[in-house]
């Protein structure tokens, strides 16, 4: 896991890739193609890209234009504007006429650091899964967030790719990539950690302080939140009696959430959700902020201990 790199890299790399092949590709921003890395769509294929400028809901309204008329827009912002400010056009333009539009959204979470709680959002995945027929991936690695933008390209119907500023280590290297199922990246018996996106290969870690202590955790990475993998959850829920998730998201509303809906109906177990309490984020260093908020491999760890006392 020696070599990090972040998640919005590979979204710029990968529209580059498939813009020789996708000709119906086209790539819109707002004003932030230096840090969504757009800007390498930009410099390949500068008739295909749009700078809509800070209008985020106009530069919905266009790419639900350019769907209709039978294009595959990409429109990319930061994840606090994408799905916050435009909400209601991503509502409305796009999810209710189930339009084919892919909203690249980046800089999600704490780990935006120092820009602190206006720009770190951590309520996105919440508001898209309230929209129906959005298609939400949170990639763990840059492998699967190429992995998420072609598959994105390839499908029917709006998708959010969720995307981080912060670079993190490959871990998901010859696993399959098919969006609405999870993959199981350790095996283990006594607990499973479900994890999605930046916090991943924290749950790798806190898989490995476990064994430590003689505690066999399954690890399973869930990059599709809607549809999520309710088979494979419910069958690590049966055969490990507990489960802790972990997200860089609020525990409202995101993996947390989706995992507790799926479980409490078929497999209820002890559980317990590790992300971002109710509360805001707030301006510092990524590493202060995540031991702050307690987004670690310690706390993941700690808390699968938990749901082992809780077991009948």
């Amino acid at each position: 896991m020696a070599d990090k790199k972040a998640t919005r890299e590979a979204y710029g790399d990968t529209l580059v890739e498939l813009g020789a092949s996708v000709p119906e590709l086209v790539v819109l921003d707002a004003d932030l193609a230096e840090a969504t890395k757009t800007c390498k769509f930009k410099a390949a294929y500068p008739d295909r890209f749009i700078d809509c400028g800070i209008a985020e809901g106009n530069m919905m309204g266009i790419a639900a234009g350019l769907a209709a008329a039978g294009k595959i827009p990409f429109a990319s912002s930061f994840a606090m504007f994408a799905a916050g400010r435009a909400f209601e056009q991503v509502r409305n333009c796009i999810g209710y006429p189930h339009l084919n539009v892919k909203i690249g959204a980046t800089h999600a979470g704490l780990t935006v650091g120092e820009d602190g709680a206006t720009h770190q959002c951590n309520e996105d995945i919440a508001l898209m899964r309230t929209i129906p027929g959005m298609t939400i991936v949170n990639p763990a690695d840059c492998i699967e967030a190429a992995a998420a933008v072609k598959a994105a390209a390839a499908m029917q119907g709006p998708v959010y790719l969720r995307c981080g500023r912060f670079a993190v280590p490959n871990v998901t290297e010859g696993q399959p990539f098919e969006i609405g199922r999870g993959v199981t990246l350790r095996p283990g018996k006594d607990v499973t950690l479900v994890a999605t996106g930046f916090m991943v290969h924290l749950a790798l870690e806190a898989a490995d302080i476990l064994a430590e202590d003689g505690i066999s955790a399954r690890v399973i990475d869930i990059h599709t939140i809607k549809p999520i993998d309710r088979a494979l959850l419910v069958k690590a829920a049966k055969e490990t009696g507990a489960v802790v998730t972990a997200e860089e998201h609020s525990v409202i509303g995101g993996l947390g959430s989706a995992v507790c809906e799926v479980l409490s109906e078929e497999c209820p177990v002890p559980m317990r959700r590790v992300g971002v309490e109710d509360k805001f984020g707030r301006s510092g260093k990524v590493p202060e902020l995540l031991a702050l908020y307690g987004l670690t491999a310690e706390n993941i760890a700690s808390k699968a201990k938990e749901t082992l006392f809780m077991k009948k």
